[in-house]
């Protein structure tokens, strides 16, 4: 156990608890318990809606995953993560004043209640809800593990020992202090996430020798490391191309990042978040996926790939730097599973309990399954945990793909599509999640293009046709 790094890490546990307890006592005086502890009573500032985007969609995927890969990989990898760097500015641009001003049009806390504002349809509903808790339950699998794993290396604890631990602190201050502990939370994680890359990206050039000699040794083990076709040319510009569709144009369709869209203050923040948001995650996804491929110069041979990262820091950076550069993938997995739990309780509490099962369950009642539902949630992804899989990356971009079959268009064409109906909405969810399964299953990566490509064209072919078909049954 490496105690000058664990004590950094220990401090900014510390913290984020702090801020827990106190966004709890917030929540407390909120006129409505569900707007702010799964929305934030929609007043986030430009800057932290920006943190909380990035800390949000920049996960164990990013800091444990994706290092790894770049590291099998090399420089291919590098350029297929860049697509990303639009993301943020993308889903705002997209979404934007529209999305915010409908969400409050029908009083909406979560995503499903947007879908069933715009479309007034119960299958919607029910579709939506369990789509979300089906694929982002693999979602938070893989930000466990990626958490257990930096524990692990940090402190020598065995793999379920570090689990345990990172679940608890996880689900103390998620459970305690709902959407507000986490947007303030993800501010500060924001700022770790990109300090910690830039220092661990400098000390990494330094300990290779520079730049040009860690890519003459990287050309000496093999050439393809430093190609766009991957170390094995496994990676088409076809394959690279289509793999947008997943990380830049469909992440509109995520539930965890769309519902942040709701939850802004005013045009002056959107725009700067805007901003913000596009320059921070420029850098660390360019910073971070680069750190992956130096590293196999610097320590080559590390068999598991999740560990690059840990490793590495704790390889080129003092014991003390190495805990305050390693509470950057920290900040960044629990951001991401705090938005996850929550999006998860709220498709159970408010989309299914509050719908269809206690309409007029009081205030009290709702605090109380809301804390009870989060808890098991974490919980029962805690048991999932236990067998992790070999790369977490791949677990974190199936839930993408699956989430985003099934959302993107009936958000996007919901929102800018007077003539899309309940029928094409419904038809569009259907086939995308059906075809991405199927697709997953027996078809992956099919013309050498992302497995998620042909069920998003199959559902927005669906939701156009269907909803002309229907056009004069709308809402019938």
């Amino acid at each position: 156990m490496n105690n000058m790094a664990l004590v950094p890490l220990i401090i900014f546990l510390i913290i984020i608890f702090i801020v827990g307890v106190y966004s709890s006592r917030n929540i407390g005086k909120a006129d409505s318990f569900v707007q702010d502890y799964f929305l934030g009573s929609r007043q986030l500032g430009g800057f932290i809606l920006a943190m909380t985007m990035i800390a949000t969609y920049g996960s164990a995927s990013s800091f444990i995953g994706g290092p790894g890969a770049a590291y099998s990989f090399g420089l291919s990898w590098v350029l297929l993560a860049m697509s990303q760097v639009v993301t943020g500015y993308f889903v705002l641009l997209v979404l934007g004043k529209k999305f915010a001003i409908m969400s409050r049009k029908y009083n909406a806390v979560t995503l499903v209640d947007y879908l069933q504002g715009r479309y007034k349809n119960h299958y919607i509903t029910i579709l939506s809800a369990l789509s979300i808790i089906i694929f982002l339950f693999s979602a938070m699998i893989a930000q466990w593990v990626g958490g257990a794993r930096l524990i692990e290396s940090l402190t020598g604890l065995s793999y379920k020992s570090a689990l345990f631990l990172f679940a608890v602190s996880v689900l103390v201050y998620v459970i305690i202090g709902g959407f507000k502990a986490v947007a303030v939370t993800d501010a500060i994680q924001g700022v770790v996430m990109l300090g910690g890359t830039m220092i661990l990206l400098i000390a990494t050039i330094v300990a290779g020798g520079g730049m040009e000699n860690i890519m003459m040794e990287l050309k000496a083990e093999n050439p393809n490391l430093l190609s766009p076709n991957g170390a094995s040319g496994e990676l088409s510009a076809r394959y690279i191309s289509s793999f947008w569709i997943l990380v830049g144009v469909g992440v509109v369709g995520l539930p965890q990042v769309a519902v942040r869209a709701m939850s802004y203050k005013n045009s002056r923040s959107l725009h700067r978040a805007l901003i913000i948001g596009t320059i921070v995650v420029g850098s660390i996804m360019l910073g971070m996926h680069l750190i992956g491929v130096l590293a196999r110069a610097v320590m080559p041979g590390v068999e598991a790939a999740d560990k690059v990262m840990p490793l590495l820091a704790l390889e080129v950076l003092p014991p003390w730097l190495a805990g305050i550069v390693l509470a950057a993938p920290m900040a960044a997995i629990m951001s991401t599973v705090d938005s996850l739990l929550l999006i998860v309780s709220s498709a159970v509490v408010k989309d299914l309990y509050m719908n269809y099962i206690n309409k007029d369950a009081s205030e009290k009642k709702v605090r109380k399954m809301s804390f009870l539902v989060t808890s098991i949630t974490g919980i029962a992804v805690f048991l999932m945990a236990l067998s992790p899989p070999e790369l977490i990356i791949w677990l974190n971009l199936f839930s993408f793909g699956g989430l985003e079959a099934v959302f993107i268009w009936p958000i996007v064409l919901g929102l800018y599509w007077e003539s899309g109906n309940a029928y094409g909405a419904l038809a569009s969810m259907i086939s995308g999640l059906i075809s991405y399964i199927l697709f997953h299953s027996f078809l992956p990566n099919y013309l050498d293009m992302h497995t998620v490509v042909f069920p998003i064209l199959i559902s927005f072919i669906m939701y156009i046709s269907v909803s002309l078909i229907t056009k004069r049954n709308v809402f019938s």
